[in-house]
């Protein structure tokens, strides 16, 4: 499913978008915030998306400038925290926007895009982990009604655990 404009397209990503996404993976980590080191993302994590047809790339004049993944990661399924009535739900994961292009609106259209393709694929409910320091994104999370249903350490980072009904 693509979602068009005048002046972007989103779509699932495919195998011939892997360099610009890992371009766009390699140009966040380090970035104030993002929880992201030299071995994730990676070419195994595209590979994981893509089998999925889970992963979802915001192009704008023949460019990667945002993506997003609906993951399935068994450890962030397990916390006590989730809202049982909204099972089944996606896990919005690995939203990025390159840098050059943060403050035009991307993340917000991203955002936007994945909780309408979730709700289409037959989730009731959408959640994240957001690295607790990443004011960025909890900024971006808070203007769509995110609730914090919780808190955890894992993956050596402490998260706030996000939930919405969809």
């Amino acid at each position: 499913m693509a979602e068009t404009d005048k002046n972007y397209e989103i779509v699932m990503a495919s195998e011939a978008d892997r360099s610009e996404l890992l371009e766009l993976y390699n140009a966040l980590k380090g970035f104030e915030g993002c929880p992201w080191d030299e071995d994730y993302p990676s070419n195994e994590t595209i590979d994981f998306d893509l089998s999925r047809d889970a992963l979802f790339v915001l192009k704008e004049e023949g460019g990667i400038r945002a993506a997003v993944s609906i993951d399935d990661d068994d450890q962030v399924n397990s916390l006590e925290c989730w809202n049982k009535d909204l099972a089944p739900e996606a896990e919005i994961a690995r939203i990025g926007v390159l840098p050059g292009f943060q403050k035009k609106g991307y993340g917000r259209i991203m955002i936007a895009f994945i909780m309408d393709e979730a709700k289409r694929r037959g989730y009731k409910g959408i959640r994240m982990l957001v690295n607790r320091y990443n004011e960025k994104a909890i900024r971006l999370y808070a203007g769509f009604d995110f609730k914090v249903v919780g808190e955890c350490h894992m993956y050596d980072q402490d998260f706030l655990c996000y939930e919405k009904p969809l």
